[in-house]
């Protein structure tokens, strides 16, 4: 099996902050690294370092070559990326010491992708393969459409949330992860609760208080806690625990069992500093003592 990301490719330039800025503050930081990001980027990374096979659908500018590299060198499949003319993603990111941040996002080349280029693609995924997409690319709803329709496992992670984004690709998800406050911003939209959305598999994140699956089909409603971690960035940490769940669902463990493996690589994941390049592997999640 395989896992297929439509997903963003990003430049991450993160600041370290000695507080994150208030409106109107110039504040100067303490560091700047450059690394590899994008929401898409990040889980397919994380997926492939939890050993699926994976083929990332995405875009850079001319800008991007150094990107596309990284990822190959990570075992990312990139046959699929393709070059525009629109520079490539970045995102401008304030951390502060206890890990918390702000993220200024530009879409760039991961908005120009075309149905033909996504059609290419899938045309070589197998039924039962799994298909994610995140809202920071075009063609999500065209994508999430055609998955459904060649017997894919559709699967979407609601972030940045647009509840109109959700919605449009609400019919043909098998699953659907979002965090606390995104789940309450769509059960405003849609009038129903995450176990009613009509969707098999629906996970929640929550934070320090770790993560809750709702069996669409049963409404059986079950948690998995958080691990007791100092964090250092919570950047990619969101990412890396759905690249997990994913990779673990492709590999064929039970929801349940994937979810405690993607909170222990979420957890190692916030005591590092970074996006893609520090996500952890699963030989050292395994090891990982809490």
């Amino acid at each position: 099996m395989a896992i297929w990301n439509l997903g963003s490719i990003n430049a991450d330039m993160v600041y370290a902050m000695p507080h994150l800025p208030a409106a109107g503050e110039t504040l100067a930081a303490l560091r700047l690294d450059r690394f590899l990001g994008g929401k898409g980027a990040n889980m397919s990374v994380a997926a492939t370092r939890a050993g699926s096979d994976v083929h990332h659908i995405g875009s850079v500018g001319p800008d991007g070559d150094w990107a596309v590299k990284r990822l190959d060198d990570y075992g990312v499949g990139i046959r699929h990326i393709v070059q525009a003319d629109t520079p490539t993603g970045h995102a401008i990111i304030a951390v502060e010491p206890e890990g918390e941040n702000q993220i200024i996002l530009f879409p760039g080349a991961n908005r120009t992708l075309n149905r033909e280029q996504v059609e290419q693609a899938l045309s070589r995924a197998g039924a039962g393969d799994i298909l994610v997409m995140q809202n920071e690319t075009s063609m999500q709803a065209e994508a999430a459409q055609l998955g459904k329709k060649m017997g894919l496992r559709v699967c979407y992670a609601a972030a940045p949330f647009d509840a109109d984004a959700v919605q449009a690709v609400l019919p043909c998800l098998d699953f659907l992860i979002f965090n606390e406050v995104e789940a309450q911003q769509l059960q405003q939209a849609t009038g129903k609760e995450p176990g009613g959305l009509g969707v098999k598999d629906v996970i929640i994140t929550l934070g320090a208080k770790g993560a809750r699956h709702i069996d669409g089909e049963t409404g059986v409603v079950s948690d998995v806690p958080a691990l007791p971690v100092t964090p250092v960035d919570t950047t990619g940490a969101g990412d890396t625990f759905t690249g997990y769940v994913l990779s673990g669902l492709d590999l064929g463990l039970t929801v349940a069992e994937a979810m405690a493996q993607a909170s222990r690589a979420g957890a190692l994941m916030v005591t590092r500093r970074g996006t893609a390049d520090v996500i952890p592997t699963l030989e050292e999640v395994q090891a990982a003592r809490f």
